[in-house]
């Protein structure tokens, strides 16, 4: 936790100042009301959820925009109560937003800077807003619902539509609305499904959560038919990823599904005493599984060992020149970067770009961040996922250690994370809303149980874990 002592002027002027004022009557009416408190924000969430594949950017902005507003009034009551939120996820992004901001104004393309920063502040204003709900329990005053579970049935349920017309393409066909396959290649004319999202690399960045999340609903939820559908959408998921060929999706999807595996088969080797050589054979059966499906299926076969091939094959071909022209760019402004978001790579990116290779990102995420904020920028971000793994990894052994069954989620997120990660070596549908809100529900729920280890208790666990 983050504590900072303040000298007593500074208190005692805070306290004194309409701020603090308006807080104290803003806290009053929470106690009573919805309209600034967690129901409201809460029941935004979940139908910002619900609805997310279905939205355009532009919609789905106004719902960042409506939540970012109603945060802040419950931000303002509960700092005068002392009862929001500090997490040490919170020092190294506010870092990174200030470096951002320092990007935007001095990017040589201020006004499209300007919208990117907009867009990151409400990305970040929903993560604080999501471990702050996440962290509170019985919505609406249900004693056997909580937030998390809400949440995440949402997407699930969500997601089991839009998995269940993937699969639809994948049996009937389906429109290429965009030249996904090199029609020279032995994929020429295979169905690449896309489902609601219009993209077969977004449907595949979208659906990394649902294994996770499903495969933990399925062990934690009590309710049979909550079990089922779990299980039907991340077996579903994991086809529909399959079938969206698409490589950094793929490669998400296997390093995704190896990190859950190590972490449920940790989790469980302390209570049913599991010997030592339980996790290598896991890893290793697991790998067998990932190679065997991808040997045995001829175009699942060719599509990932393109990705060797170099600029012998296009797609390789086309990134390669796309990250020679962005090198470029970053060499050019290698401190603060150009600025936030694609409106301006697309103003800078044309005087670097090599003849015939247009792009609108840079095909990967840390070559994304380093371009806009710099170095020092991507160093806070990385400060940043430090610090997740950290205080997720404490958390997730002191809940195995006293045996606390929401821990699970923990896992879910940490193979998630990573899933996220590896498919952002590669590609920048990161940066869509589709994907950007599920990344911060991952990083939400690993900020949300940051009370839950008692001070003193953090230091006592980790020597456990050792002698372990």
């Amino acid at each position: 936790m983050i504590n900072l002592n303040f000298p007593s002027w500074l208190k005692s002027y805070w306290q004194n100042s309409q701020i603090f004022a308006f807080g104290e009557k803003l806290a009053r009416w929470q106690q009573a009301s919805y309209l600034v408190g967690a129901g409201l924000l809460g029941s935004l969430l979940v139908i910002l959820l619900a609805l997310l594949p279905y939205l355009s950017n532009n919609q789905t902005g106004l719902f960042t925009v409506a939540i970012a507003i109603l945060w802040i009034l419950m931000w303002l009551g509960e700092l005068v109560t002392d009862a929001s939120l500090k997490t040490p996820l919170h020092l190294p992004l506010i870092c990174y937003w200030l470096v951002a901001t320092l990007a935007t104004i001095f990017s040589p393309v201020r006004r499209e800077a300007l919208e990117g920063w907009i867009k990151l502040t409400l990305y970040l204003l929903m993560f604080a807003t999501m471990s702050r709900i996440l962290s509170l329990n019985s919505p609406f005053g249900f004693p056997k619902l909580n937030w998390r579970s809400l949440l995440i049935g949402t997407y699930l349920l969500s997601t089991l539509l839009v998995v269940i017309y993937g699969l639809r393409q994948w049996f009937f066909g389906a429109e290429e609305l965009a030249t996904w396959t090199d029609p020279t290649s032995d994929l020429a004319g295979t169905t690449r499904v896309y489902s609601f999202l219009g993209n077969p690399n977004l449907l595949a960045g979208y659906l990394l959560p649902a294994i996770p999340f499903g495969v933990v609903g399925m062990i934690l939820w009590q309710s049979w038919g909550a079990k089922c559908i779990s299980a039907i959408v991340a077996i579903a998921s994991f086809l529909c990823i399959r079938e969206t060929y698409s490589r950094a999706g793929l490669y998400g999807l296997y390093a995704e599904v190896l990190v859950l595996v190590v972490l449920l088969i940790y989790w469980w080797s302390s209570k049913y005493k599991l010997p030592k050589w339980t996790i290598p054979s896991f890893i290793a059966v697991t790998l067998s599984v990932m190679v065997s499906s991808i040997l045995l299926v001829p175009s699942q076969r060719t599509r990932f060992f393109s990705s060797f091939l170099g600029r012998g094959d296009s797609s390789s071909n086309y990134r390669m020149n796309v990250w020679a022209a962005v090198q470029k760019m970053i060499e050019a402004r290698p401190f603060l970067g150009i600025g936030t978001g694609n409106r301006a790579f697309n103003k800078i990116y044309p005087y670097f770009q090599r003849p015939g290779y247009s792009a609108l990102g840079t095909y990967s995420v840390p070559l994304e961040i380093t371009v806009e904020t710099g170095f020092i920028g991507l160093a806070c971000y990385v400060w940043f996922l430090v610090m997740v793994i950290r205080q997720g990894w404490r958390q997730i052994n002191y809940a195995r250690q006293h045996n606390i069954s929401a821990g699970l989620w923990m896992i879910a997120s940490f193979s998630l994370i990573t899933g996220m990660m590896v498919q952002g070596l590669f590609d920048t549908v990161w940066f869509r809303p589709q994907v950007q809100i599920l990344w911060w529900v991952a990083i939400a729920l690993i900020a949300s149980f940051s009370g839950m280890i008692p001070k003193g208790e953090d230091s006592k666990s980790e020597s456990n874990n050792q002698k372990n």
